[in-house]
């Protein structure tokens, strides 16, 4: 998709194959991630967002075909809403299938790189802290319940917990937040 600030290629690949070995980008390994490591390290996310945002130049993306470090920020604040729902899902119902997100008409619809730092910062800090409290209420039967991603990915409430630290810490990777 192309807008007004730069060409965003979309990323097509499937990551899941981070629930199986360390990341060769952002050296995170999923696999030394259990259940009671996941709420304090997505409320890490907040603290360490508020920091990459405070940079004046949140807003600039380092060349027209990567996001800056705002839309990133936004991104992330959108994955903790889009995996709460995910959550809700599969404790909810059994084996849903999750509606398709398109991350990068998101970015542009939502004008990701025209939002407040400020204000993405805090929303981002209240999405950690509160997927954080969804995962440290679960009870230990509830992280083996089961869901499905709309291109027949499976994924356990234990995996996608995994998956989405991934996705966060490697975003955070890529604007030199870690």
């Amino acid at each position: 998709m192309t807008s007004a600030r730069g060409a965003i290629v979309p990323d097509d690949k499937d990551w899941t194959w981070v629930l199986e070995r360390a990341c060769p980008e952002c050296g995170f390994d999923t696999r030394e991630v259990g259940p009671q490591d996941v709420p304090g390290l997505l409320r890490e996310m907040g603290p360490s967002w508020r920091t990459v945002l405070a940079g004046g130049d949140a807003a600039q993306r380092p060349n027209p075909a990567t996001w800056s470090a705002l839309e990133y920020a936004c991104h992330v604040r959108d994955v903790f809403r889009v995996f709460d729902g995910r959550v809700d899902g599969m404790i909810e119902e059994a084996a849903p299938t999750f509606p398709n997100w398109d991350q990068d008409r998101t970015v542009i619809e939502n004008r990701y790189g025209e939002q407040d730092p400020s204000r993405v910062a805090d929303e981002l800090a209240e999405g950690a802290a509160a997927i954080a409290d969804r995962f440290a209420g679960l009870a230990a039967d509830d992280w083996g319940r089961t869901g499905h991603r709309s291109d027949g990915a499976t994924f356990t409430v234990q995996t996608l917990a995994r998956y989405l630290v991934h996705d966060l810490m490697h975003h955070l990777h890529d604007v030199g937040g870690r």
